[in-house]
């Protein structure tokens, strides 16, 4: 372990190297006791003496150095004439000790107190070595994410383990630099820890830029998971939700479903029994087929048999349900904003290729997945959601939790609201499954919520390490307050008033509560969480004419994918030091730069941002010679010059050439020489990564 730097300053100002004594124990009650401050002219009017709620004092006895942390300070008898003579009381509680050798020296900080001080007992300020000592972490496996409040040369360290092993949350009101420090804290572990695996939930599209060497971009225009990779309550959700008369809906689904299953399954084998070679040897062809085996169908194949019941039912109530059924089977995959679901041209059991780019198995220098999903229609956020945490639990039990894995939630309180009638009920179910056993079979939880009052508290119970930045609402402060000791939470006092970039932490993943300022991010890793600039953006107007039409285009196809084009110069931040605009650099922010939760502002000729680069996608197929003549008044109205990708309506791209049309079977054609390379590629993967048999455990 390095040893820290010997020059020694705090948060208010420089403190001497001796051992400063700032006064004497007068009572002593188990884990607490009270200090009486020396009155003493000089020490009564410096101030920097004077200690503050979160100060980490020392008590010095024969055996060790009995550490104390503040919690309260107290005038009882204040005084206008002499308020130098006046008494002074500082509360502290005992939090752990340095034992001594048998030279005097202290060793390793301990938690806990073998052996208590007694009345009289000078305490005074704990020197810089011993603050090193205490909050001292082990640099191969803790990473840095800022300092110390008390003490700027001491670093804040994060144990990595501890911090992932029993799932930690970050906390904190909107424009506290919540969204920096959850950057700050996975690039940090991503810099000591190339190989992670981490999935990251992007509600606001804010992470891509904050980890442009580090991840793969999951967007919905290159997005892919599967209809039949969701289990029966997932997929009751999105085509039938919570309308009237659904229990007719839901005993039709769970009768045909598996049948759908085993059409395609009998097709699959046909087509091996042709083609010998490609025959497979998946022990999971002969098994049952229940409604949840994740196995694939065709979305056809469900179509074929709802029409086949349409045609032998004669009575008019009876036809109703099949009616909604196929209409809204229909509907969904037709709707291009259900592309990554529906949209693929040809059905295959690419199960493991899915999980393998979600989960970064292999991590091919990409190990963390910022899945982007703004833009997805909002009615199946929770579905997706719940889909990518069951996964998550059931990848890290049947591979027995030998490839880690964390799950990072962006706004949690959406998916496991403390309201039981909201939210959607299989999403709470998977998000506390990984909560409660997660630890177990190697996948982590990281919780990100603005409104802890909101959270499920089973969920934030599990969270054995909390960074809680500013909260200024009463609720959220005594949802934190209820479970933590009295050390931590007389520094909860600070929440309201901590500044921009700070935070109380403890837990599990640091040696000691305390309250820490966060590093600062490089300009170019910062997230795009910017607060809108209305002075600055409402000075000028929109010039180009192409703007709003522009806008309506992405509307309509609810995807950032068309729209404005920014040819507008970079804009200028906003420095809060300052109060003015300075012209952005490319370099990193400069050392003394303010933490702030925003990053650059975007163009004031183009308010509307343009969204960050996607991870590249497989190489379609390649289409038929004729191209399908474009619609004119789609594309005119859409701004044509404005187009950063081809407008797609009812499934068929504007000036691209015409998609093959489904078989009978539902099955897109592909050239001849597609197959082979696409199962070879399957089966390269499934032998790289081992989840192949992974997945016949999930299925079994």
């Amino acid at each position: 372990m390095t040893t820290q730097p010997i020059a020694v300053t705090s948060s208010r100002g420089p403190m001497n190297m001796a051992s400063e004594r700032i006064g004497r124990l007068v009572a002593v009650t188990g884990a607490h006791a009270i200090i009486l401050l020396d009155a003493d002219d000089a020490f009564s009017a410096s101030n920097d003496a004077s200690p503050e709620i979160g100060t980490l004092l020392k008590v010095d006895t024969e055996a060790t150095i009995t550490l104390a942390l503040v919690s309260a300070l107290s005038s009882p008898t204040p005084s206008h004439e002499n308020p130098e003579q006046e008494m002074r009381i500082v509360e502290v509680e005992f939090i752990g000790e340095l034992p001594k050798d048998d030279h005097g020296n202290p060793k390793s900080f301990r938690r806990g107190v073998s052996s208590y001080p007694g009345l009289g007992d000078i305490v005074s300020r704990a020197s810089q070595t011993e603050l090193s000592m205490a909050y001292a972490s082990d640099e191969d496996t803790s990473i840095r994410i800022g300092h110390i409040q008390q003490d700027i040369t001491i670093p804040a360290m994060v144990k990595i383990d501890e911090l992932l092993g029993k799932h930690f949350a970050v906390l904190g009101t909107t424009g506290t630099g919540k969204s920096c420090s959850v950057a700050l804290i996975l690039r940090r572990i991503l810099e000591k820890n190339p190989k992670a695996h981490i999935l990251l939930l992007d509600v606001h599209r804010e992470y891509a830029s904050s980890f442009k060497e580090y991840a793969e971009v999951i967007q919905p225009a290159n997005m892919s998971l599967p209809f039949w990779m969701l289990n029966f309550e997932e997929f009751v959700e999105i085509l039938i939700g919570n309308q009237p008369n659904r229990e007719q809906d839901i005993e039709i689904l769970r009768e045909l479903i598996p049948l759908a299953k085993a059409r395609y399954a009998a097709s699959t084998r046909r087509d091996q029994a042709a083609a010998p070679s490609l025959r497979s040897k998946d022990p999971g062809d002969t098994m049952n087929l229940g409604v949840d085996t994740p196995v694939p169908y065709r979305s056809s194949d469900l179509m074929s048999l709802i029409e086949e019941h349409l045609g032998k039912l004669d009575l008019k109530g009876e036809l109703a349900p099949f009616k909604r059924l196929k209409a809204r089977l229909e509907t969904m995959t037709r709707d291009p904003r259900y592309a990554f679901m529906f949209g693929h041209m040809t059905i295959s059991d690419n199960m493991a290729e899915v999980v393998g780019r979600i989960f970064r198995i292999p991590v091919n220098d990409k190990p963390i997945t910022v899945l982007e999903l703004g833009g997805l229609p909002s009615e199946v956020i929770n579905v997706c959601v719940s889909v990518l945490a069951r996964m998550a639990f059931d990848f890290g039990l049947w591979s027995q939790g030998r490839v880690p894995i964390t799950f990072v939630c962006e706004e949690a309180h959406r998916y496991v609201p403390s309201d039981k009638s909201s939210g959607f009920e299989p999403t709470k179910r998977a998000i506390s499954r990984i909560a409660k056993e997660g630890r177990k079979y190697g996948v982590s939880l990281a919780i990100i919520t603005q409104r802890p009052s909101e959270l499920d508290p089973t969920i934030l119970s599990q969270c054995n390490t909390v960074f809680s930045m500013r909260l200024t609402n009463e609720r959220d402060q005594e949802i934190l307050k209820a479970g933590i000791s009295d050390a931590a939470a007389s520094l909860m006092e600070f929440m309201p008033t901590m500044g921009t970039g700070e935070a109380v932490t403890f837990g599990e993943g640091v040696s000691l509560p305390t309250r820490i300022k966060f590093d600062l991010l490089p300009r170019h890793a910062l997230p795009k969480s910017s607060t809108a600039s209305f002075t600055r953006n409402w000075s000028i107007d929109v010039p180009d004419e192409g703007f709003l039409e522009a806008i309506v285009a992405r509307w309509r196809m609810q995807s950032y994918d068309v729209g404005y084009e920014d040819s507008a110069p970079e804009a200028a931040d906003f420095n809060p030091e300052t109060g003015q605009f300075v012209e952005k650099e490319a370099e990193n922010a400069p050392a003394g730069a303010p933490q702030t939760d925003v990053a650059p502002q975007p163009a004031a000729q183009a308010p509307v941002a343009q969204p960050p680069a996607a991870a590249p996608a497989a190489a379609p197929a390649p289409a038929p010679a004729a191209a399908a003549p474009a619609p004119a008044a789609a594309v005119a109205g859409a701004g044509s010059s404005l187009l950063k990708k081809p407008l797609d309506v009812a499934g068929m791209a504007i000036g691209q050439p015409a998609a093959a049309q489904p078989d009978a079977n539902g099955s897109q054609p592909q050239p001849a020489a597609a197959a082979p390379a696409a199962a070879a590629a399957a089966a390269s993967l499934r032998k790289d990564t081992g989840l192949g048999s992974l997945l016949q455990k999930l299925r079994s």
